[in-house]
């Protein structure tokens, strides 16, 4: 049989099973049912904020376990809110949000509003409101707000952390008393710069984080209540002390630790001894996170995500632990996570979710040993159709261990998609659903994303072994993944193609430019591609300092090396077709970075594939763009890739 005729067969094949698997691209673009939910302190009510059909809008709404009866409630014409936080039994505060791409839900943008149960007494609780006529705002707070404490043994009373966003570079860092109720507030607690803080049980600052002129964290802490500030003994923690929560003798506290540049671990602290004992760890990866026993409980679990999902019991014996592990035996192949708890421990709201499972919320009744179910994300999306996500493990060049995944429907060699993540650095892959993943690989494509190194999840040290490797180092560690995919019979050799978004937009065009003959393809999404122009719109937009001490310190301050590993520069060495995606309204990849790269390729006389989505920024939130993007991807990667390639 002729070599042409064995990849029309495999070409026929490819498309068969991906048109026998379809969902179509709008399925993936739709927003959820619900962005969050959250259980009331009385375990009475959930609180969700669910979109508009349209998308215009993010609602709250309020409903009531045992009548199924709901309260909607506005904040604005074409507000979104986020961030749900219940202050009391009936009252609620949420934050404006927006919706901002590649994150899961709408993102507060620190203004905080608040609300009883019956929609009664809205009011904007921080925030700037502007004068209409002769009335004047009610508040006029210019800057970022967030609860950061809610005090359980007052009710409607918590802590609100708010930094000015006007007042110079080092703005101070105030905490605020709260009433959620009427509205007043009193400081409590204040910083002369940026700084972050960490509470006891009864609301009183016991650790505080600043940073010094080399952005090193400054550790402080309150030994006992009442106290002063002082050093923070190295005993407890030598660099950073995260995620802590108090017992109830405001004394011992559980909190996620670093010494230098080591991945965090998991410690019980006793604060007067200066003492502490590790409770879970892992010497190259990092604890994502504690799971608690509760309401205002301590820990009985932690998370790992940097490789394959992980959870570790550090008190088994826990009827908090023996009730979790119970509930996952339910669910077969999905995680479990506690959202939150009544106040009597009776309910518990959790939440499911896999790689093929975008996820669902339930209301575990303890006492009559069943679950409610709340809302499912997104229904429409069939586990079952859905491909799996396979942790990998590699070696790369230079003999250190990488992560990453994989994912595919079938086995053996597929057309291959290399999907770089963002930052790059302080940002990591998950196992979890990815809507761009998933869509690819409805449509017959493997993906591949690598946690090169650089990435987050794996410590400071691994982070830091990524700076100034744009085009070096980080580039290696994408292209050793793409071996060790081939090597292992995961993809197919001659058709691969790159495709990423920020960061990743830059890798799917140099990865071509330093592989030649590896790729077929590139697109590139909302990308950075002419570095030195980027530190000079950086610059030009106001960067703070240490902003661009942090650019100093990871992408380095040499225009020539820069302009050398910068795409728009070697065109001559990019011998694939492209495609060209952005926002036009991107602050972030500045849109004259997509007109320098498409004016390049211009020049160079193979132009690109373009589209441009007016009213964008960094990375598409409307539906109706999000699916046109999908569209113009399936349609590009058929022709190079897929069942159209010759």
């Amino acid at each position: 049989m002729k070599l042409t005729q064995v990849a029309a067969i495999a070409a026929l094949l490819f498309a068969s099973y991906a048109q026998a698997q379809t969902v179509p691209a709008e399925d993936f673009a739709k927003r959820p049912e619900a962005w969050e939910v959250s259980l009331s302190p009385s375990g009475t009510q959930v609180a969700l904020a669910v979109p508009t059909p349209d998308g215009k809008e993010t609602r709250l709404e309020v409903v009531d376990l045992d009548t199924g009866k709901s309260q909607v409630m506005r904040f604005g014409k074409q507000q979104h809110v986020s961030d749900i936080v219940w202050t009391a039994d009936d009252q609620l505060v949420v934050s404006r949000a927006e919706l901002v791409p590649f994150k899961a839900r709408p993102i507060s943008q620190g203004e905080l509003y608040t609300t009883d149960v019956k929609a009664k007494n809205q009011d904007v609780l921080f925030g700037f409101v502007p004068d209409m006529e002769t009335k004047r705002g009610k508040r006029k707070d210019h800057g970022i707000s967030v609860i950061t404490k809610v005090l359980n043994n007052e009710p409607g009373m918590a802590l609100v952390d708010f930094t000015c966003w006007d007042c110079g570079e080092e703005p101070d860092t105030v905490i605020f008393k709260v009433d959620t109720h009427t509205g007043v507030r009193k400081e409590v607690e204040r910083s002369n710069s940026l700084a972050g803080f960490q509470f006891d049980q009864t609301g009183e600052a016991r650790l505080r984080t600043t940073l010094d002129e080399n952005d090193e964290p400054v550790l402080y802490y309150r030994r006992e209540k009442g106290s002063d500030w002082t050093p923070l003994p190295k005993s407890i923690a030598g660099r950073t002390i995260n995620s802590t929560r108090f017992a109830n003798d405001n004394n011992t506290a559980y909190a996620l630790v670093t010494d230098a540049l080591e991945p965090a671990q998991a410690y019980r602290i006793d604060l007067k001894a200066g003492t502490r004992t590790k409770l879970a760890g892992n010497p190259d990866i990092e604890v994502n996170g504690f799971m608690y026993a509760g309401f205002g409980g301590i820990p009985f679990a932690v998370t790992y995500d940097a490789a394959k999902p992980e959870l570790q019991y550090i008190d088994p014996s826990s009827e908090w632990a023996q009730l979790h592990a119970g509930l996952m035996k339910s669910f077969p192949g999905e995680m479990l996570s506690f959202n939150s708890f009544s106040r009597d421990g009776n309910k518990v709201l959790f939440s499911v979710w896999s790689d093929r499972d975008v996820g669902s919320y339930y209301v575990y009744d303890r006492k009559t040993k069943k679950a409610q179910n709340i809302i499912t994300a997104k229904p429409w999306l069939k586990a079952d159709a859905m491909a799996p996500t396979r942790p990998i493990e590699f070696t790369n060049r230079d003999g250190q261990k990488l992560f990453g995944f994989y994912t595919a429907k079938g086995t053996g060699p597929k057309p291959m998609i290399v999907m770089a993540h963002g930052g790059p650095y302080y940002v990591h892959d998950t196992w979890g659903f990815d809507n761009q993943v998933q869509f690819l690989a409805s449509r017959g494509y493997s993906v591949l994303q690598v946690n090169y190194r650089g990435s987050d999840g794996r410590g400071e040290a691994f982070a830091r072994s990524g700076f100034k490797g744009w085009g070096t180092i980080l580039q290696n560690d994408i292209t050793d993944g793409v071996r060790w995919a081939i090597e292992q019979k995961l993809a197919d050799p001659q058709r691969i193609c790159s495709f990423g978004a920020s960061f990743g937009g830059y890798t799917a065009l140099i990865q071509p430019i330093l592989n030649p003959g590896m790729y077929k393809c590139a697109i590139g999404y909302v990308g950075v591609y002419d570095l030195p122009l980027m530190r000079k719109t950086d610059k030009n937009l106001g960067q703070a300092k240490r902003d661009t001490r942090f650019f100093d310190r990871t992408l380095g301050t040499d225009m020539d090396a820069l302009a050398n590993i910068s795409p728009v520069e070697r065109v001559k060495d990019l011998h694939v077709p492209v495609m060209l995606v952005h926002g036009a309204d991107d602050k972030t990849a500045d849109f004259n970075q997509y007109k320098a790269m498409a004016a390049s390729l211009n020049a160079s006389g193979h132009p690109a594939e373009t589209y441009v989505a007016a009213g964008e920024g960094h990375g598409f939130v409307k539906p109706e763009n999000v699916t046109e993007l999908y569209k113009r991807m399936e349609a590009f990667l058929n022709k190079y890739i897929g069942p159209d390639a010759k």
